[in-house]
């Protein structure tokens, strides 16, 4: 039994409504001073091109004071300085919206948002202090009316679930960036059977602040459940054979391990008795091997498992050879048998899903705009929330309408290709082109290569004839492809891939006479496993050698988009471009053309929900070509698990030579533009990639000082205007054409076009944001991306910026579209994506190895250097200077 102790202290709030867009002058309300220190004039010490004043050094968000005494280093004066730098929450305020924008085709969209009418009157806030320390923290509960006193406090007796007993149900809330009231309506899901798997369809809500006022924010939702199967039969599904009759490999007890982990189960070998327990591994020996493991008497008389079960239970274990369930804490291990274990109903499957799960999720749950938008207007109806109690309470009245939104479509850009192809210049249709009739601007040279052939269905004339095409498709697109490999092509089994590449790389060397081999093409099964990433690890963290993987299914049906998307990808690969904006060449691009720009990307990836010790991974990307903005070089390192802020942005060591040294991923980056441009840059634009609202302030006002003092590390003084962009993907705000049959105004897929941007009414109040739908849809409804500019030093405008962001996602390397998030996050992505197999085996499955703090290394892969998390191996010089991630 346990209890807790409620304490209310009441604290009046008074309710305050948004008529409609409040004035751009005013204050924000998450804004502490009134004054907008997110946005800064001009660039350096000058004046702007609009003639306003810097802002005055004691409103920047660093101070700097150093002692000059350096040298030119990378192109930068460096110094020994000791830089102060005070950047504190309490001076620091978003960016305020600088406008509307203008630019575009104007139209109306529907959004799924609901107007929330509030009565005129205050509201009562209490706060609320819970004592038991393993309970939730709510902090606060809203009445529409005053309690009957000031402070009281409750204590309640809640058992615990396994114990046989329910928590009683829990007061449901609208969720939101603030929280209104009390309500009964909940964001749920159902589960309905299917096949091996279960999903659940339900609809989400959220209660947000917006410049039409406070607005309710409903859409479908859905997710994947376990079948509540006995554990034995689970286990079968997971590996796919039969697990009563063979031994399991110690590959087998990794995978039942990272599915089972954080799972209930309930036993089935006592009866009525249905005791739950959560799992937390799994025995690495077989039950028949685990012997005197339980103290049964007073005398501490030892039991095996299998003993165990039978003397107290009269419970047979049959399949012996199986491992146990550890359930329960792990200093405290308890041990049950798979056969007397089933799968709790009702449990939400939050690990990654296989590529055979998700196209069988996506084919219940894809929805049509149309169809999207129909069910969320049905879900209105069924809530009836004119007839929720709590809504009556309160006086809150939901518009049962979905938003009408101005919106604008953004022209596309022009692309410029190279001069000796037939089109020279292209205009996107509808979010999207080809490469007929073109070439890459840069095309590459690839003189030596060779191909390793790890499918055994895939024949050696088979692999000539796909080797070949692919040859000539690159030599078609722009580049300069030798048709020959170095060596014949190589046949190898999956399970020796090191000693494959190695060999290969070895032999093309001798036949080359010490000249490095250029591309590896690596033909690989269709389901892999860990050969892809074993791949990729060993050849650009070992061997330094650039990869192009294809998969057997493709090399029996070539297609020449395929194909032409393939040479795109070992173009940049190989240090190439493939197509540039005409703009950047042209120099057209306010705030990018004028001065030398750099453009970064940032991500971080966190490990699988149920790992709970295995290091995130963050990735930074940065463009290196300049007016182009085209291509960019990447780094990632390997931080604390679930760590949000990117530690490695800048950071310092001590040298027992050199002493204090300066070091980080924004610094390195810096250091390989200026030696790829030959300019330092003058202005700084960053995209971010991950964050949630709540972590906001936090990641701007870490991450932003570590930009500073990256730069104050460079070069006395040397602090460019920064931009900080926020880029989100996982919301639920969705735009829908405003006539579904008006095909001027959708896409083939009946989505909205691309370019689609709104900046008003369902947008922030003040602050500076937008959604912008830049893709083209495929299936079901399209999610535009939200941008949300924190922090703005180059004084964009709102036509600058969404412009800017909407013409960088024509120029994704990958394939000839415009792709839904600006490519700079996009590459942050996929940079860390991969860096994830660079870990090794045991890191990957049991986390940090607890080797102390990481070395700094400057390799391209690094730790964070925070105690026990084992630094990345690092990315050899020629592979991180290209866009290996592709």
């Amino acid at each position: 039994m346990r209890a807790f102790v409620y304490k209310f202290h009441m604290q009046v709030v008074n309710k305050s409504q948004h008529a409609g867009p409040p004035p751009l002058e005013s204050h924000s309300q998450t804004s502490p001073h009134p004054k907008n220190k997110g946005r800064r004039r001009g660039r350096g010490g000058r004046k702007s091109d609009q003639g306003d004043v810097l802002m005055r050094p004691s409103c920047r968000p660093c101070t700097v004071t150093s002692t000059v005494s350096g040298n030119v280093e990378h192109g930068y004066i460096s110094s020994d300085i000791d830089m102060v730098f005070l950047l504190q929450a309490s001076s620091l305020s978003f960016a305020r919206r600088p406008g509307y924008g203008q630019v575009g085709t104007k139209c109306v969209v529907k959004a799924n948002h609901f107007f929330a009418e509030l009565p005129d009157k205050d509201l009562n806030q209490y706060d609320v202090t819970i004592t038991q320390k393993c309970l939730p923290e709510q902090k606060s509960l809203y009445t529409a009316g005053q309690l009957p006193f000031a402070w009281r406090e409750f204590k309640i007796k809640l058992v615990d679930d396994e114990d046989g007993v329910k928590w009683p149900q829990k007061g449901k809330r609208v969720q939101g960036g603030d929280q209104v009231c009390c309500t009964g309506k909940l964001a749920s899901l159902r589960p309905v059977s299917s096949w091996d798997w279960s999903h659940g369809v339900g609809f989400y809500q959220s209660i947000r602040p917006t410049q039409m006022g406070l607005s309710l924010n409903i859409d479908m939702a859905s997710a994947a459940f376990i079948e509540p199967l006995p554990v034995v039969e689970f286990v079968g599904q997971l590996l796919g054979k039969d697990v009563l009759s063979r031994q399991l490999s110690d590959a087998d007890r990794i995978k039942i391990k990272k599915a089972l982990r954080g799972v209930k189960v309930e036993v089935t070998h006592r009866g009525s008795v249905r005791r739950k327990y959560r799992v937390s591994g799994l025995t690495s020996q077989p039950q028949e091997n685990l012997c005197k493991l339980f103290p049964v008497d007073e005398n501490s008389t030892m039991k095996s498992v299998v003993e165990y079960f039978q003397e107290m239970y009269g419970f047979t274990i049959q399949h012996t050879h199986l491992p146990c369930l550890q359930v329960g804490n792990q200093k405290k291990a308890n041990y049950l048998p798979m056969e007397a274990c089933k799968i709790v109903e009702g449990q939400r499957y939050t690990k990654r899903l296989n590529e055979k799960q998700i196209t069988a999720l996506l084919k219940v749950t894809c929805q049509r705009p149309r169809d999207r938008e129909n069910d969320i207007l049905r879900t209105m109806q069924q809530n009836a929330y004119d007839q929720d109690p709590y809504a009556k309470e309160f006086g809150i009245k939901i518009s049962e309408k979905l938003a009408s939104v101005e919106a604008r479509i953004l022209p596309a850009p022009w692309l410029k290709y190279h001069e000796s192809g037939k089109e020279k210049n292209c205009l996107p249709q509808v979010g999207q082109w080809n490469m007929m009739n073109k070439k890459m601007i840069n095309g590459m040279t690839v003189s030596r290569w060779a191909c390793i052939n790890f499918s055994r269905s895939v024949q050696d004339s088979v692999a000539r004839t796909f080797c070949n095409e692919l040859a000539q498709m690159c030599q078609v697109s722009g580049m300069e492809f030798n048709p020959e490999p170095v060596i014949p092509i190589y046949n190898a089994k999956p399970e020796q891939v090191e000693k494959a590449l190695k060999h290969v790389y070895h032999v093309s060397s001798n036949k080359t006479k010490g000249k490095e081999l250029e591309l590896l093409l690596a033909i690989l099964p269709d389901n892999n496993g860990s050969l892809y990433g074993d791949l990729k690890r060993i050849c650009e963290t070992d061997l330094g050698l650039i990869s192009q993987c294809c998969l057997t299914k493709h090399v029996f049906k070539i297609t020449k988009q395929y194909l032409a998307n393939v040479s795109l990808k070992i173009n940049v690969k190989m240090g190439g471009r493939n197509t540039v904006l005409l703009d950047a060449v042209s120099c057209r691009i306010p705030l990018v053309s004028d001065i030398p720009t750099i453009i970064f990307g940032a991500d971080v990836t966190h490990p699988e929900n149920g790992e709970d010790s295995s290091p995130s991974i963050a990735a930074v990307v940065a463009s290196q070509d300049w007016p182009e903005v085209t291509k960019y070089a990447g780094l990632v390192c390997a931080q604390a698990h679930r760590q949000e802020l990117i530690q490695d942005l800048y950071k310092t060591w001590h040298d027992p030579v050199r002493g204090t040294v300066s070091g980080g991923m924004i610094r390195d980056l810096l250091i390989s533009f200026r030696k790829a441009t030959g300019q330092k840059p003058l202005r700084i634009i960053f995209y971010r990639d991950g964050v949630s609202e709540g972590q906001f302030y936090q990641v701007l006002l870490y991450e932003l000082d570590a930009i500073r003092k990256a730069c104050a590390s460079l070069e006395p003084n040397y602090q460019p205007p920064v931009t900080f962009i926020v880029v989100q993907k996982r919301h639920h705000t969705r735009l829908f054409a405003n006539n579904h049959r008006d095909r001027s105004s959708t896409d083939k897929s009946g989505n909205i076009l691309p370019g689609t941007v709104v900046d008003s009414k369902i947008c922030h109040p003040t602050e500076f944001d937008f959604y912008l739908c830049s893709h083209a849809g495929i299936q079901g409804t399209s999610r535009p991306a939200h941008y949300h500019v924190l922090w703005d030093e180059n004084n964009f405008t709102a036509d600058g910026i969404q412009s800017l962001t909407n013409n960088l996602c024509y120029t994704y390397a990958r394939c000839t579209r415009s792709v839904s998030v600006v490519p700079p996050a996009y590459y942050a992505h996929l940079a860390a994506f991969r860096a994830r197999f660079y870990m090794e085996p045991d890191m990957q499955e049991n986390g940090s190895t607890g080797d102390g703090n990481a070395s700094h290394s400057s390799k391209g892969t690094r730790a964070s250097g925070e105690c026990g998390v084992k630094p990345l191996p690092a990315l050899k010089e020629n592979v991180k200077r290209v866009m290996f991630y592709c």
